[in-house]
C-alpha cells in the first residue's frame, strides 16, 4: 500500500485493539517488528533517551531524526513510518512544514508532533501539502523541563477539557491519529469515545484507547536503568546479550 492508503486504512480504526504500535530506531529492528505484524513503527524522539543516552528528548536534533528514519525505511516495512519532529523544528508554520518534508524525504511515511491548540496552523500548513499528521496530547516530553518534570494529565475537569479542546483543534487541522501519554483511564476513555480519529496510548491504562503503544526497549527488557511504571516487558533481554557478552569474554580468555 501507498503511504496514504495506509493512513486511511488505520484512521478508521476506532475501538480497543485496533492499533497496535512500536518505537523502531534501526534496520533490523524495522524488519522484525515489520515480521510480526506492528501497525505503526515510530521513530520517535525517545531515541534519544534510549538509544543516544541523553536524559531527555531536548536533546534530540533534526539530524538524529533523519539518520534514524533512514535506517528504518530502509526496511521497506508494510507498517506506517512516523517520524517525530523533534523539539524547535516547528516553532513556526513553516519551519513546521519543512521540517516534515525533510522526515518525508528521509523515509517517514507520516509525522508526528506534540501539543493541540496552539500547534494547530502548523499542522494545517503540514497536512495541505499532503503529508499525513498524528497529534500527541496529555503529558508531553519535549516540555518536561518547562513543567518540571512528567506529570499525569487529565487528573481533573479542566484538564481533561484542554486535551479534549486540543484535540478538536488537530482534527479540524487534519490529522489522521491521536497519541494519548500518561493521561488518567477515565479521561482517555472519554476523550477517545469523544473524537473521530482513533487515540493510542501509552500510560493510559488497558482499553482506554483504540489502540497502544510501546516503546521497543521497554517491550524487550533491554534498557534496564529506566523502565517506566506502565511498562510491561515481555523479554529481559539485558540478561541474555549480559550473559551472551559473558560467555564470550570467558571463551576468548580460556584460549590464553
Amino acid at each position: 500500500m501507498t503511504p496514504n492508503q495506509k493512513v486511511a486504512a488505520l484512521s478508521v480504526r476506532k475501538g480497543p485493539g485496533s492499533i497496535a504500535a512500536l518505537t523502531c530506531y534501526d534496520f533490523p529492528m524495522a524488519r522484525l517488528l515489520d515480521q510480526a505484524g506492528t501497525d505503526i513503527l515510530l521513530v520517535g524522539d525517545s531515541l534519544g533517551m534510549v538509544v543516544l543516552g541523553f536524559p531527555d528528548t531536548t536533546h534530540v536534533t533534526l539530524a538524529h531524526m533523519l539518520h534514524h528514519i533512514e535506517a528504518v525505511a530502509r526496511a521497506k516495512p508494510a507498517a506506517l513510518i512516523i517520524g517525530d519532529l523533534p523539539i524547535h523544528t516547528y516553532d513556526t508554520p513553516e519551519q513546521a512544514l519543512e521540517t516534515a518534508k525533510a522526515l518525508v524525504a528521509a523515509g517517514a511515511d507520516a509525522v508526528k508532533l506534540e501539543g493541540g491548540v496552539r500547534q494547530a496552523e502548523k499542522v494545517r500548513a503540514i497536512t495541505q501539502a499532503g503529508i499525513p499528521v498524528c497529534g500527541h496530547l496529555g503529558m508531553l516530553p519535549q516540555r518536561v523541563l518547562e513543567e518540571g518534570g512528567y506529570h499525569k494529565k487529565g487528573k481533573t475537569p479542566e484538564q481533561t477539557q484542554a486535551i479534549l479542546d486540543g484535540a478538536h483543534a488537530l482534527i479540524d487541522a487534519g490529522v489522521f491519529a491521536i497519541i494519548l501519554e500518561s493521561v488518567t483511564p477515565a479521561a482517555a476513555k472519554s476523550i477517545t469515545q469523544s473524537i473521530s480519529v482513533p487515540t493510542i496510548g501509552i500510560g493510559c491504562g488497558e482499553s482506554t484507547c483504540d489502540g497502544e503503544i510501546a516503546v521497543i526497549t521497554d517491550l524487550l527488557g533491554s534498557f534496564p536503568w529506566f523502565v517506566p511504571p506502565f511498562a510491561k516487558p515481555e523479554a529481559k533481554l539485558s540478561n541474555s546479550i549480559l550473559d551472551a557478552a559473558a560467555k564470550y569474554i570467558a571463551r576468548v580468555r580460556s584460549q590464553s
